[in-house]
């Protein structure tokens, strides 16, 4: 985040910024870890999916498929399918898709209550982690979980190794999902305003873009020491071609 002299709206060192945070809305294919504990311990046993298949070979498959990229949670968790719905054990199919966490957590602890009465019935609902995809111009390009309720943008570029000199840092194509499809949005880095925006915390599936810059397309040195020993070596090689052709 550059400070822009001419931006009247830029925010002065020390002030205080309320960014924006909405609820997030579960949507088709995020993956839910959905834990159910109840007094009675057989069915704590058929709600756990991981009790009977759970290893330490498998565990280590896991682990290694999160440092590859992949989703710990894919595995232990219950993915919303093209409808919307998970399938519990005993409990039967819920559709998640449009409502937030908790709202979810209520739906099914509901749906709980007909089988086993009583306040020591536990369920917690959430996301399996932000799931996102770095393309274009990053140190370390690729897909990535972070296991946080919340990732900035900045945390998210960090995640990836940074933004490589060449990026367009004003110009960050972001594309998110929603229900009724995917956006293309545009975002300046290095205007202070977004941490305001929308687009300040990242969202599951969310993809970010950086366009290389001029020089990069053309071919050009990276740097002006680059770009300098380019045009350097370039007007030499036409002197000495110049110089040939006269001689002959």
């Amino acid at each position: 985040m550059q400070d822009l002299p001419q931006d009247q709206n830029a925010f002065s060192l020390g002030e205080m910024v309320n960014s924006q945070f909405e609820e997030y809305l579960l949507q088709y294919n995020d993956v839910v870890e959905i834990n159910i504990k109840t007094p009675d311990p057989l069915l704590n046993q058929m709600f756990d999916i991981n009790s009977s298949g759970a290893s330490s070979m498998g565990g280590r498959m896991m682990m290694g498929g999160m440092m590859n990229g992949g989703d710990i949670f894919y595995l232990s968790g219950y993915t919303l399918n093209d409808e919307g719905f998970v399938e519990l054990p005993v409990l039967g199919k819920f559709k998640l898709v449009g409502l937030t966490a908790d709202q979810a957590k209520e739906l099914i602890e509901k749906e709980l209550e007909k089988i086993v009465r009583g306040e020591d019935n536990f369920v917690r609902v959430r996301l399996g982690g932000i799931r996102y995809s770095a393309l274009g111009e990053f140190a370390r390009p690729g897909k990535y979980t972070i296991l946080q309720n919340r990732v900035t943008i900045f945390e998210a570029i960090a995640n990836a190794g940074d933004l490589t000199v060449t990026a367009k840092r004003d110009n960050i194509m972001l594309i998110r999902q929603y229900p009724e499809g995917s956006k293309v949005h545009r975002i300046n880095l290095n205007h202070k305003e977004i941490m305001t925006s929308d687009f300040y915390f990242l969202r599951p599936n969310d993809m970010i873009y950086a366009e290389p810059m001029k020089v990069r397309e053309i071919g050009t040195g990276v740097t002006l020491l680059q770009t300098t020993q380019l045009l350097i070596s370039l007007v030499t090689v036409i002197l000495l071609v110049y110089t040939t052709t006269n001689t002959n």
